[in-house]
Parts: C-alpha cells; sequence; structure tokens
C-alpha cells in the first residue's frame, strides 16, 4: 500500500504536493497520482523518498506506515495486527499476537466468511458452532 504510506509521510513531514514534488524534480500530478494509486514512483523516486523520510525502501513500499496510523485510533476489543503476504497457493500466517487475543492455536479449524463489499472475516469454527448453536436454544425458548 505504497500510496497510503506516500501520503501519510507527505503528511507527516508537513509537507505539501508541491513542496515534495520540488524536493524530488517532479511534477506535483506525479505525487497526485503516487498518492492515488494511479501511478508508482520509480525506483530513483522511491530511493529519493526513503532518503528524504529516512526509511527503508522496504518500510516505504509495504504497509507497515499505515498499520501504525491505523493502530493510534484502536479502539477497545479492536486490533490492527499488521499485514502478511498471501502465497502462491492461498495460505497465510496469522500474526502471533493475533493467535494470543483470538487463542487460535496449531490444529484449530477456522471458518473464512466474506462479503465482496466488505471483506473477508476468519472465526474460530469452534465459537462459530456454539454461537449457532445458542440462536437455535433461543428460537426454541421463544417457542414455548
Amino acid at each position: 500500500m505504497i500510496d497510503m504510506n506516500l501520503k501519510n509521510l507527505r503528511k507527516k513531514h508537513n509537507l505539501s504536493q508541491e513542496k515534495l514534488a520540488e524536493k524530488l524534480g517532479v511534477s506535483r500530478q506525479a505525487v497526485a497520482k503516487w498518492e492515488n494509486g494511479d501511478a508508482l514512483p520509480d525506483i530513483m523516486n522511491c530511493q529519493k523518498l526513503s532518503e528524504l523520510y529516512r526509511i527503508s525502501i522496504d518500510e516505504l513500499i509495504n504497509c507497515e506506515i499505515c498499520v501504525d496510523e491505523l493502530r493510534k485510533n484502536e479502539k477497545d476489543g479492536k486490533h490492527v495486527f499488521g499485514a502478511v503476504t498471501v502465497g502462491e497457493r492461498g495460505q497465510i500466517v496469522i500474526p502471533i499476537k493475533a493467535r494470543e487475543v483470538f487463542d487460535i492455536k496449531a490444529g484449530d479449524k477456522i471458518l473464512i466468511l466474506g462479503d465482496e463489499d466488505q471483506g473477508i472475516a476468519l472465526v474460530k469454527l469452534k465459537w462459530f458452532s456454539s454461537f449457532g448453536k445458542n440462536i437455535f436454544s433461543a428460537k426454541e425458548d421463544e417457542e414455548e
């Protein structure tokens, strides 16, 4: 999510798109396109950006900066655990903090739910099964 990182870093350093463009020797429109995700900076501009912001190119192009910004807005029970990379076969590694918070252990079954507008949710199958049983028992209590 380099576009979000570029925007967050520019704002964090109190730079306008125009000032940043001037420092890099590019047009303001180029900076706007990078921040909107319409284009990507070339490797030379990534190098200049990483030097300007005093971060590595890896930090610039990966999502850690936007994750840090989101973490500042965490509320009780709401977490941002970080970004993961999907492997060639669709596998992901759930971050250790997420496994600890939700008591996920090797061998646990995870139900994957999805909404095309809102994304994917992972739910422990054991929790979902007990949730379903509670719904059906509540319905039976209402009928009696």
